[in-house]
């Protein structure tokens, strides 16, 4: 059984903070490094292994899931009133805990817009719709200066965004969205509208190198990035990228949780990566 709250306390409560999930086990990043910036941290009982933001978070709460599987039995000991996760990848994770009585609610966030409708969404789920709104209306006037300063730009690189690479694997909705936001042209934009890993697959390399990126951007699901894997693709000789040598690395952790991070850092590594471009391609 899942710890409740008296509702005669919440009758005699002035503080919002007393409503909503008190025990939070989050099975993904976002909502972890979410729930930190909020202030709100004391409400999480455990957190994915891949957590690395904040980092703190690592050594102050227990890891119970890694992203397609959890220990079930450890989180039923948690005692959570809410669990927190993303996706229909979960989908057998929260049908286990449902099964056992504990609240869920799965997030399915794909697009930047609705990003900032998970965060707001779990900003007012513990009493933080106020704080919560700023921080995303910080987020989303960063964005627009971004966009403001590539609008200048001369020339926009063709960008080619590598989820993974055997097979390839090209991005999703918010990674090919900022792009566009810090100045580059995803070269696969229609493989963004496809919410699933398997529908943006590019069986084909040689499209990519027909598509030619100026710009090539890895970021293999948790696997370090190797330039000199692509460099060392037979027949990608010519493409510009490759020819500059314009690929780079951009963690996982900053562009692949649709949470916070891909709207900050990883947007404003984008952005000074398509800047240095830009400025030796006058």
């Amino acid at each position: 059984m899942t710890q409740s709250v008296d509702w005669r306390a919440l009758a005699s409560a002035t503080d919002t903070a007393a409503y909503g999930p008190q025990r939070i086990v989050c099975l993904t990043e976002e909502p972890t490094e979410w729930l930190y910036l909020l202030g709100e941290e004391r409400r999480i009982v455990g957190i994915s292994g891949y957590t690395v933001r904040p980092p703190r978070a690592r050594e102050e709460k227990p890891k119970v899931s890694a992203f397609l599987n959890a220990k079930i039995d450890k989180i039923v000991d948690l005692q959570p009133d809410c669990v927190i996760g993303f996706s229909d990848l979960q989908a057998d994770i929260a049908s286990q805990l449902i099964k056992k009585g504990i609240a869920v609610t799965i997030f399915n966030q794909r697009s930047v817009a609705e990003i900032f409708s998970m965060l707001y969404q779990l900003a007012a789920m513990v009493g933080q719709e106020a704080k919560g709104l700023a921080l995303i209306q910080g987020m989303q006037q960063r964005l627009l200066e971004i966009e403001k300063a590539a609008a200048t730009l001369k020339r926009r690189p063709r960008v080619f965004f590598e989820e993974w690479y055997d097979p390839h694997i090209s991005a999703i909705a918010w990674v090919s969205e900022l792009m566009g936001i810090a100045g580059g042209d995803d070269c696969f934009p229609e493989l963004a509208l496809q919410p699933m890993g398997k529908d943006r697959i590019i069986a084909d390399g040689s499209e990519i190198v027909r598509r030619n990126p100026d710009i090539i951007l890895g970021s293999w699901c948790g696997r370090k990035f190797r330039p000199d894997h692509v460099l060392a693709r037979a027949g990608w000789e010519e493409v510009n990228a490759v020819k500059h040598k314009q690929l780079f690395e951009i963690k996982s952790a900053e562009i692949l949780q649709p949470g916070p991070a891909a709207l900050t850092e990883g947007v404003e590594q984008i952005h000074r990566l398509i800047l240095q471009w830009a400025a030796s391609h006058g």
